[in-house]
């Protein structure tokens, strides 16, 4: 039975048994033709072609309703004749027969079943020619399939003919195939499959000149710095505690932010700037991730993931770009115009956004919920990422080979398009947060209220103060000290709090500032891990005080880092004020000896004055572009092991710009973020692709006796064995963390400002 007669079947609402038996009456088809129109309407569709509807007046007014009430009645009275008769299995035909005229001899009133006939015969001739009609259309579209729809078997596509195979079967399990013009034929699996997606090739004798778009790309506009926050505390509303929290972060700081875009507006001098369309998805805070930060706001929970959020849609707003926010898959897929369903297809064409910035979760989303392509799209997004992506993890195939892969890497996106609260590796972009700074009159008022001897935990919740030792250390500091909390509770002061700790409770963050302005010393217990607290204690006049981890914290044997895409190997609680604050704003020593506790307490008493004014930034080195190949663009500076970029060569478009590069030879088993630290320098991935040729052997001395190019995240390397060079094949491989203990590795290294390690000297 063909898929048309199928359909009727479902829609009669008969069994095949009993329809074999009456269509000797007056026929299959036209008895359903018949009962669909009585009932005024019948649409029937054959898979892969356009529904048609028959429309038949029988009977109208008053009349019609009883009719059809009596035919309805008689419909059933044969319907259990016809059962009945189905199951004498030994009855002959001429028996049946009979019956079945016995049974219509019954109906009245007379003349019905004649008029009825009439009408079969008149929907049946009707179906036949619909029949011809999609017969000749079945027969042109199998002809077309035949010449032009066979599956490719491309080596460069090998995935096609299972696709093909997927398709045929899954289809119709999400509405957005039929979207894409997805119709049931080998045809639009193709044409699916090799322009909105990209398993199959491109079929000549479709038209490729044009590729459809999601949204038409506006005239470019000019973006104007805006010192008025107001419509952004309305576009991030208030449905939830977590963004309340960002609305008055942002309310709190608009003075600052407004401040800053006219002093940036004056150093600009109103230069013309493109305004960016960009989509900003916070994706741990949608329903669909769990949002597990929104309930613990008011009670001691993490902020430091909504503090940076905060800050990025204010300074995006303050630059004067066009603005979506997006706390939910809903106003995800609003803002993207996705297509409907349930995220099996990809959006295609361009996107109606220039950036989105989302995070891990909002990749997730956007990926299996949207079907959004990031290989055809991942230029687009920046991804928040507060603890680094390194490149071994991010390269999939790479990380699953070398088991490097976790459940929050392998997105082989650039590896500077992850964006971190802290510069943990230079293979990541620094993203950062803003830190209030006082103004001149704040930090007289700061300096003269200063108490000496007291002291403020980092620490808002019971759970971070069941460090073990704890006692001890805390009851060294409290000889000299008075020691204060923030800790939060509802009823009873938690047990975690030693009774000599004054707790005044979870504090609102401009009573927070107040507590650190009249404190001398901020003080952690080793969690959590690199927030913005101790940054924002320091901008207050605090010393930071920290406990420094032996052996450092990793994935090899701390459960918190386990599964994160990074070897990282973190020696203090914030490592980036370890390295690039110091002393005297951040002192780093081992709580478990107490006499370096006690010593490092005894520092900090006689520390006067916090506020210092860093000295200018240096005037700004231009660099321009290098029109050639010259036989060696370095050169090695008298008494140093470093090679530089030439200054007689003119350089290449690059930033940092390559007059800050230092070229290293590391030694073996040291990453290049280990010996760049060595020499007061930090490694700059921007530099990779600038010494990953021979002449940056040349430069060090490596004499190289074979060369090659090889997919690995430590090179370009030599090997200790000698003669063995070794250049990098995969760009996203390029690593500052890499390390092995075989190989000594080539390290673009570079100097930086003293607290803005983003910046080298030549930078601004």
């Amino acid at each position: 039975m063909d898929p048309v007669r199928s359909a009727m079947v479902r829609r009669c609402l008969l069994t095949s048994r009993p329809f074999r038996i009456f269509v000797v009456g007056i026929g299959f088809f036209s008895l359903c033709f018949l009962m669909t129109s009585l009932g005024g309407q019948f649409s029937a569709r054959r898979l892969g072609d356009s529904p048609f509807t028959v429309h038949t007046e029988v009977l109208g007014g008053l009349e019609s309703r009883g009719v059809l009430r009596k035919i309805s009645d008689m419909l059933e009275v044969i319907l259990k004749r016809i059962d009945a008769l189905s199951r004498l299995g030994n009855a002959s035909d001429s028996h049946r027969l009979e019956e079945l005229s016995s049974a219509l001899d019954r109906f009245q009133p007379v003349g019905l079943v004649e008029r009825i006939q009439a009408i079969a015969q008149n929907v049946s001739d009707m179906a036949t020619k619909v029949e011809q009609i999609l017969q000749r259309a079945t027969g042109r579209a199998r002809e077309s399939s035949t010449s032009q729809c066979d599956v490719p078997k491309d080596p460069h596509y090998p995935d096609c003919p299972s696709k093909v195979d997927w398709m045929r079967a899954r289809w119709t399990s999400d509405p957005c195939y039929s979207f894409y013009g997805v119709d049931g034929s080998d045809c639009s699996f193709l044409v699916y499959l090799s322009e909105v997606e990209w398993f199959c090739p491109p079929l000549a004798w479709r038209n490729h000149s044009s590729t459809p778009s999601v949204r038409t790309t506006p005239s470019s506009q000019a973006a104007t710095l805006r010192s008025d926050l107001g419509p952004l505390l309305d576009q991030v509303g208030t449905g939830k505690e977590s963004l309340s929290f960002m609305r008055r972060r942002i309310r709190r700081l608009a003075v600052q932010w407004s401040a800053a875009a006219r002093r940036l507006d004056n150093r600009l001098c109103s230069r013309w700037r493109e305004q960016k369309r960009i989509l900003v998805h916070v994706g741990f805070l949608t329903e669909e991730s769990g949002d597990v930060f929104s309930p613990k706001v008011l009670k001691g929970g993490p902020l430091g993931e909504m503090v940076q959020w905060s800050d990025i849609l204010a300074a995006l707003y303050v630059l004067g770009h066009d603005l979506k926010i997006s706390v939910s898959v809903k106003e995800l897929q609003r803002f993207l115009g996705v297509p409907p369903g349930r995220g099996n297809c990809p959006l295609t064409g361009r996107l109606p956004f220039d950036l989105i910035y989302t995070d891990y979760h909002g990749l997730q989303q956007m990926k299996q919920q949207m079907g959004i392509s990031l290989k055809k799209h991942k230029c687009h997004i920046r991804v928040i990422d507060s603890f680094g992506t390194e490149p071994a993890y991010n390269h999939e195939e790479y990380a699953t080979q070398h088991n490097y892969r976790t459940n929050w890497g392998y997105w082989n996106l650039n590896c500077r398009q992850f964006m971190t609260m802290f510069p943990h590796t230079p293979d990541n972009s620094f993203m950062g947060f803003v830190a209030e700074v006082m103004n001149e009159t704040d930090k007289r008022i700061t300096r003269l209220n200063k108490v000496d001897s007291m002291a403020v935990v980092y620490g808002k919740e019971p759970s971070m103060w069941k460090l073990q030792g704890k006692e001890k250390f805390l009851a060294i500091l409290h000889r000299y000290m008075e020691i204060h909390g923030t800790v939060y509770y509802e009823a009873q002061r938690p047990p975690e709090v030693p009774a000599f700790v004054k707790n005044h409770g979870l504090l609102p963050q401009q009573e927070l500032q107040q507590l650190l302005r009249k404190a001398k010393l901020f003080i952690g217990f080793g969690f959590p891990y690199e927030g913005p607290a101790p940054l924002e204690a320091i901008a207050n006049g605090c010393i930071f005080l920290q406990p420094k981890f032996q052996p450092s914290h990793s994935s090899l044997n701390h459960e918190f880092f386990r599964g994160k895409p990074t070897s990282r190997q973190v020696s203090s609680q914030h490592p980036y004020a370890q390295q690039y604050i110091g002393r005297p704003h951040v002192l780093t020593v081992d709580f478990n000896d107490s006499r370096q506790f006690e010593d490092a307490v005894h520092e900090v008493m006689r520390t006067q004055d916090f506020c210092q004014v860093d000295a200018p930034f240096p005037s700004m080195n231009a660099s321009k572009s290098w029109p050639g190949n010259p036989p060696s663009p370095f050169i090695l500076p008298p008494n140093s092991s470093a090679l530089v970029w030439a200054p007689n060569i003119t350089a290449p478009a690059c930033w940092p710009p390559l007059s800050a590069m230092q070229l290293l030879l590391a030694q073996e088993g040291v990453s290049c973020v280990g010996s760049c630290q060595v020499e007061g320098l930090i490694c700059e991935p921007a530099f990779f692709p600038f010494i990953n040729n021979p002449e940056a052997f040349t430069g060090l001395r490596v004499h190289c006796e074979a060369l090659e190019a090889e997919v690995n995240h430590i090179f370009p390397a030599v090997s200790v064995e000698p003669g063995e060079c070794f250049l990098q094949k995969e760009p996203l491989l390029y690593s500052c963390a890499g390390v092995q203990a075989k190989h000594r590795r080539l390290c673009p290294c570079r100097d930086f400002l003293r607290g803005q390690v983003a910046m080298c000297k030549d930078c601004v």
